[in-house]
């Protein structure tokens, strides 16, 4: 097996069930989201030699997910991914208040924060999975947090 492809299998090993439980928040559909984290490594897969740096898998294979998530979901071709989902969430129901929070985000803020907060990732593998420069990212999760904030207290203040 080459480096390539030897490096996509470890990370569906490693990390399946993030990339799992992100795509389901992110499409609303944990049934959908197994045939989509499926297809989008196999497409990795398929495609292996356009990866350039075997050290940046995971935003390259984040970034196919991305793409067949937005798909799945319905969103046209051309529409960029930070526009590409409406959230469904399921994975934030224990949280009603932090789950209507997060849905409020503009689409931009609530991909990119489930791209930090549920997969991990870092500012730049972010920026690499979803074409957004890296100190966009850091703007975007800094707004988020002060929109989120601002929801949950002002929810905090109605009970």
């Amino acid at each position: 097996m080459d480096e390539r492809a030897q490096a996509i299998e470890d990370l569906y090993r490693r990390r399946y069930a993030v990339f799992w439980n992100v795509v389901a928040g992110l499409t609303g559909n944990r049934d959908a989201a197994r045939d989509v984290v499926q297809e989008a490594f196999a497409r990795a897969f398929a495609k292996r030699r356009q990866l350039r740096d075997v050290a940046a898998v995971e935003p390259w294979v984040w970034r196919i997910a991305l793409r067949v998530a937005a798909r799945a979901a319905g969103a046209p071709a051309h529409l960029p991914l930070d526009e590409a989902f409406e959230a469904g969430l399921p994975t934030l129901e224990r949280d009603p208040d932090l789950a209507a929070a997060v849905r409020a985000l503009p689409p931009r803020r609530r991909l990119v924060v489930f791209l930090r907060f549920f997969a991990d990732l870092s500012y730049a593998e972010i920026a690499a999975a979803t074409g957004i420069a890296k100190g966009t990212v850091a703007a975007t999760l800094a707004q988020a947090r002060d929109e989120l904030e601002a929801a949950l207290a002002a929810q905090e203040a109605r009970t």
